[in-house]
């Protein structure tokens, strides 16, 4: 194994030793496999091809400062791809399945857990598609399901520093009534083009506002939005945006220290009565917002300091993180600890 420099990792595909796999066919999942092999071999008319029969899931491992590999709140997102499976007519991959699949990807491939302190950790990407052959439009007979990992650093290059991101309402990631509450790839696809847009015009991100009126806040790119003002939480709410498993952890967060939580549709106006603002997801626990520039209205809102994360963005950031990583009291039991 190459010597890493664990501290300058991008966030990105690492190769690692191992990846599990299990196959639904005739109405039951088959035994859980391991192998080296990058590659699938895939039917030409598998309908996670053509149908867009497909979900994920992002997870990270953390090696703590006592040494222990921890693994956060596995068993949300676990329900959560079960909910994706459901929204497109996938076979559910049940608990025992999921668990089996994560903790095994992570023992198997232990020499890539980075070191604690080193800001890195191993991400977990279950994946779940329609591998069996259709040519009409119709749900799968055969399911595959995986689990692979790798070690990653920051989501954003520029760490827990706030970015700027670019509001639009010409583009939109996901219909009303349509998939935008379930991780599946279509809404990752929809939002490629106006995300590279952004990051050609020098803004590392997109906001996205709602498909039906183009008057409230929805995702953050690949994540969920939020706001501070005064002792507040405010997150938006709708059925386009994922629910997000970090952004849940942080409501509990800032309920712990004494904060009111807000979970309501938020109105693009309001975006200028924020004390701060954030990005929060798996990928990058929290991204602090310093910017947003509306490419419409051609408006720009600025938060805080520059260069400087707000107070507390900064505190429920490090208490998600010392939480994770064995420092700070687990107290709501959201850990699950691999013996390795």
């Amino acid at each position: 194994m190459e010597s890493i420099d664990w501290g300058k990792l991008p966030f990105g595909y690492y190769k690692t030793d191992f990846n599990v796999r299990s196959v639904y066919k005739d109405g039951a999942w088959g035994e859980l496999e391991v192998s080296s092999s990058e590659y699938i071999n895939v039917h030409i008319a598998a309908t996670g091809l053509h149908y867009g029969q497909e979900a994920f899931e992002g997870m990270k491992a953390f090696r703590g400062k006592d040494g222990k590999v921890r693994v956060f709140r596995w068993e949300e997102n676990a329900m959560r791809m079960r909910r994706s499976a459901e929204g497109i007519m996938m076979a559910e991959v049940q608990d025992e399945l999921f668990f089996d699949a994560i903790t095994s990807v992570v023992k198997l491939n232990e020499k890539y857990i980075p070191p604690y302190g080193t800001g890195a950790s191993l991400y977990i990407r279950p994946l779940l598609f329609g591998s069996g052959a259709e040519v009409g439009v119709k749900p799968s007979k055969e399911y595959t399901f995986v689990v692979f990992c790798g070690p990653v650093g920051p989501y954003f290059k520029e760490g827990f520093k706030p970015v700027a991101i670019q509001l639009v309402s010409d583009y939109d990631r996901t219909a009303p009534q349509g998939t935008g509450n379930i991780k599946v790839g279509g809404n990752y696809a929809a939002s490629l083009r106006p995300a590279s847009r952004a990051k050609d015009e020098g803004y590392v991100s997109v906001l996205f506002t709602d498909a039906k009126e183009h008057k409230f806040i929805d995702e953050a790119g690949p994540a969920n939005f939020f706001g501070i003002k005064g002792n507040t939480y405010i997150t938006p709410k709708s059925k386009t945006i994922l629910p997000s498993i970090t952004n849940m952890s942080l409501e509990q967060i800032v309920r712990d220290l004494g904060m009111e939580v807000e979970r309501r549709p938020v109105a693009v106006e309001e975006l200028s009565t924020f004390d701060e603002v954030g990005a929060c997801g798996t990928a990058a626990i929290i991204s602090p917002i310093g910017k947003i520039f509306d490419r419409t209205q051609n408006k720009l809102y600025e938060y805080g300091t520059p260069g400087v994360a707000g107070p507390i963005s900064t505190k429920i950031y490090h208490t998600l993180r010392g939480i994770q990583e064995g420092e700070i009291e687990d107290k709501h039991g959201w850990n699950y600890i691999i013996e390795i």
